[in-house]
């Protein structure tokens, strides 16, 4: 009995202390947005004046547009890819070429981003040489996103995919519905929960890339993680301190709505006759 409670006590201790090292930097980082000293070592008083400034600072504010952008279209674009990447993958038993497509797929999960991003650049500067387009900028960022998040949306979603039961399909077959009217009608909803949580993890994939945005960004566009990071090389700043707490807010709140909302998809299904 003692050695059941000794093991529960480490495991807890061990479960305390992992979630200790990952949230307690973010509550710092917190804490010291309202620090009114403008090191932030130093604890001068509670303050918004850092918020304030925010409004005010036009290079936090066009990356912020810029990064929301990217990462709406990414997420987006990934997702829409991503479901007729899966649907071939778990519909289409065979087809010629298959093991491929996947390793394909999946090979951004496996290369460091350093390698994508750099191979990503010379392919697009040699395109840029031939056609005279993309210019570095945007387009670049947003596709390299669009390659980094395939591979994540395509797994969530292949996942849901291979849970559903093909006996849903095969009735609507016998009822006389189209293949179209089977993805569009029945599929789609099926999968709708793995579908906003492949874009959620898109989209934050994206807004928190710097890597892959050092590479095939260009001159007027600057992602907000690279604003980040080039002012915090510099030395910690209390405005960062503030967009940060502003993200980690919208973010919780996102998840938080989104959470909400599955669980209640969750109790309408169970409640179903």
């Amino acid at each position: 009995m003692n050695a059941v409670r000794l093991s529960r006590g480490v495991s807890r201790a061990w479960l305390a202390g992992g979630f200790a090292f990952l949230y307690l930097p973010i509550v710092a980082l917190i804490v010291y947005s309202f620090n009114d000293s403008p090191v932030p070592e130093v604890w001068a008083g509670f303050t918004l004046k850092w918020f304030g400034q925010l409004g005010r600072d036009d290079e936090l504010i066009a990356a912020l547009g810029l990064s929301a952008r990217v990462a709406f279209m990414s997420a987006t674009t990934a997702v829409v890819l991503g479901v007729l990447a899966a649907w071939a993958m778990v519909k289409l038993r065979r087809f010629r070429g298959k093991p491929l497509f996947v390793g394909m797929i999946n090979a951004p999960l496996l290369m460091p981003e350093v390698i994508v991003g750099l191979s990503l650049m010379l392919f697009l500067v040699s395109v840029q040489h031939l056609l005279g387009f993309p210019r570095r900028g945007f387009v670049t960022i947003w596709l390299g996103h669009v390659l980094l998040c395939l591979s994540y949306a395509t797994i969530v979603i292949e996942a849901r995919l291979r849970e559903l039961p093909p006996q849903l399909e095969e009735a609507a077959l016998d009822l006389g519905a189209k293949p179209w009217q089977i993805f569009w009608l029945v599929t789609l909803p099926l999968i709708g929960q793995s579908l906003a949580s492949a874009w959620l993890l898109s989209f934050t994939l994206s807004l928190d890339d710097v890597v892959l945005s050092e590479f095939l960004s260009g001159p007027g566009a600057t992602t907000l993680p690279m604003v980040i990071f080039s002012r915090a090389r510099l030395g910690l700043s209390p405005s960062i301190n503030a967009v940060a707490t502003v993200i980690v807010a919208v973010v919780s709140l996102g998840v938080i709505a989104v959470s909400l909302w599955l669980a209640r998809q969750g109790r309408t299904k169970e409640n179903r006759p």
